[in-house]
C-alpha cells in the first residue's frame, strides 16, 4: 500500500509508506495514479541527473585548474571518464554552431 497526499485539485503530490504528515489515502502500489505519480517522479530525476552531472564536471574542473585537486589523485577509472567527457565535450563545441536545441527546427 501506498499512502497518498493529494492537493486541493484531487493530483497526488506526494506518496509514503506509512499515514501521517496528510497521507492517509491509501492506495495500491500498482494502481494507475500511483504508478504515473512515480514515472513522472523518474523522469524528473533523470532530467535532474544530466544537469547535476555537468554540475560535478564543472566543480572539477575548477578544482584542477586552482591546484585543489589533481587529477591523478583520483581513481584511473574516474580520471579515464572525466578525460572522455572533457574530449566529448571539445568535440561538441566545436560543431554548437551546427547543433541545435529539441524546441528549434532546422
Amino acid at each position: 500500500m501506498a499512502y497518498i497526499n493529494r492537493d486541493t485539485s484531487g493530483k497526488i503530490i506526494g506518496l509514503s509508506e506509512h499515514p501521517g504528515n496528510g497521507a492517509v489515502e491509501d492506495l495500491p502500489v500498482d494502481d494507475p495514479e500511483v504508478i504515473a505519480f512515480l514515472e513522472a517522479a523518474r523522469n524528473q530525476l533523470s532530467s535532474s541527473d544530466a544537469e547535476t552531472i555537468r554540475v560535478i564536471e564543472d566543480l572539477v574542473d575548477v578544482l584542477i585548474e586552482k591546484k585543489v585537486l589533481l587529477l591523478t589523485d583520483m581513481p584511473p577509472a574516474a580520471q579515464q571518464k572525466l578525460m572522455e567527457r572533457q574530449r566529448m565535450r571539445s568535440d561538441l563545441g566545436v560543431l554548437g554552431n551546427l547543433m541545435v536545441d529539441e524546441e528549434d527546427i532546422l
